[in-house]
């Protein structure tokens, strides 16, 4: 059945704008961080040392937005969402400041858990607010604002960090944020004090959080691993983790995804699993500078490019999907559409080489990239709504609703870390050979885009109720 879906001028009207700002800002301040630490690490290092712990800053950030986008539902629970979000705006805050001013590894490494714990909170509540500030009609265009901010890092952020580590400044980049989170702090008290009040915070979930925050340590560093056998090691040690944390979800009734993943019947499931693939696969983009440079003998500049071409093409289906009426289709040709590109790559790296080639990787990452934000907006908007009972909505448990909207964060940061796991295993297949370990990683992929989209006729049940 089509649904009813508002415009981009009705989310930009009086009413909403503040909390789009808001949400949106957030968001960016974090995918902000995630690329623009990645281009001045080098430079941080030079001067305050911690070679032997080059990965740490970015493997603990990630850790710790796991963990705290898992406690998103009850940090709403306890605590107004206006009140909430500044909170996190301030932990992240404070993180960036510690950053910005470490005179060591060790001070830096503090900064990046408390950094991490705020971004992941900041994340988790983007799409919560979507639920609260927004109507349902706008909530896909909610979902695109939000995977449009993480466009706009990927072109800011290793612009900002390069350019500043260049010209040795990059601690500026991490005051950069701190400015950036008070500036947005400002816009929460008018733009969120019409959210609605607080609900019963419920028992904690001890035992979820420990089991994602362990999947997600041993996926961070499986991720790191220089072989494919202590990748796979840690790919199977956290496969384990999350079928035991999926195990202690259906049996506890202090969770953190909503009741409904597991009623019988229910395509929440496959909505959090479609979704959980095409954010992994996409985690692919980490690789591709480097397998640009060392296969095609690209410059680190068009490399670089190269680098972004699948972001481009998700933001660009993004905004093009977002205004569908008839969501169902979106969500069936966009896994399409991503299978599709990453085997293009994938087939052509077995039989082309040269600027012919990197011309098909081009256009076979802009492809997966429209893939996968033809689905996105759709899937996170039914994971949005996903708690809610088919009969009476009306009756809905906002706080199972809280679970529902903190759970796409979740699952899309644990996608990544599966994603980068599987690409560091995918290129120590192929040894010291840069082409066969492009193979290798590419085709990895392609599988995985495969069988995602296999699955989503089932997910697609879910979207557009």
């Amino acid at each position: 059945m089509a649904e009813a879906t508002g415009s981009w001028a009705q989310l930009l009207t009086r009413e909403h704008r503040g909390a789009v700002a808001v949400l949106a800002g957030g968001t960016l301040m974090f995918a902000i961080d995630t690329y623009v630490t990645a281009s001045l690490l080098p430079s941080a290092v030079a001067e305050i040392g911690g070679q032997a712990f080059y990965a740490w800053p970015t493997t603990l950030f990630l850790l710790a937005a796991v963990v705290a986008s898992s406690l998103t539902s009850r940090v709403l629970a306890t605590v107004s969402p206006g009140r909430a979000y500044l909170v996190a705006l301030a932990v992240f805050a404070v993180g960036a400041l510690v950053d910005a001013v470490a005179p060591s590894m060790a001070v830096l490494l503090l900064g990046r858990v408390v950094q991490g714990a705020g971004g992941g909170l900041l994340a988790g509540m983007g799409y919560a607010l979507i639920r609260i500030a927004l109507p349902r009609t706008l909530w896909t265009r909610g979902s695109a604002v939000i995977a449009a901010m993480w466009g706009v890092a990927l072109i800011v952020g290793p612009g900002l960090g390069g350019l500043l580590a260049e010209v040795g400044l990059w601690r500026w980049a991490f005051g950069a944020l701190v400015v950036g989170s008070l500036a947005i702090a400002a816009l929460v008290p008018a733009a969120l004090h019409r959210a609605r009040a607080q609900t019963s915070p419920g028992p904690f979930p001890v035992g979820s959080v420990l089991l994602v925050g362990a999947a997600a340590a041993v996926l961070s560093v499986a991720g790191l691993a220089a072989d494919v056998v202590a990748a796979g090691l840690g790919l199977l040690v956290a496969v384990v983790l999350l079928v035991g944390f999926v195990v202690h979800e259906r049996r506890t009734s202090a969770a953190v995804l909503p009741r409904a993943t597991f009623r019988p019947g229910s395509p929440l499931r496959w909505v959090y699993g479609l979704s959980a693939v095409l954010v992994g696969v996409s985690g692919l983009e980490a690789f591709v500078p480097l397998v640009g440079q060392q296969v095609a003998g690209l410059p680190p500049v068009a490399a670089g490019f190269l680098g972004v071409a699948l972001g481009a093409g998700w933001v660009l289906g993004e905004m093009v999907s977002a205004s569908a009426r008839r969501p169902r289709p979106r969500v069936l040709v966009g896994p399409a559409l991503l299978a599709g590109g990453t085997v293009l790559v994938a087939v052509t790296l077995l039989t082309l080489d040269g600027p012919v080639a990197a011309v098909l990787w081009a256009v076979g990452l802009v492809v997966g990239g429209l893939g996968i934000g033809t689905a996105w907006p759709h899937l996170a908007a039914a994971a949005i709504g996903g708690a809610e009972p088919e009969a009476d909505a009306g009756e809905q448990d906002e706080g199972e609703a809280d679970k529902a909207s903190a759970a796409v964060t979740t699952v899309q940061m644990l996608a990544v870390s599966v994603g980068t796991a599987l690409g560091g295993a995918g290129l120590a297949l192929g040894g010291a050979d840069p082409v066969a370990s492009a193979r290798w990683l590419f085709a990895t992929f392609a599988v995985v885009a495969v069988l995602g989209a296999l699955t989503a006729r089932p997910a697609a049940r879910g979207v557009g109720r």
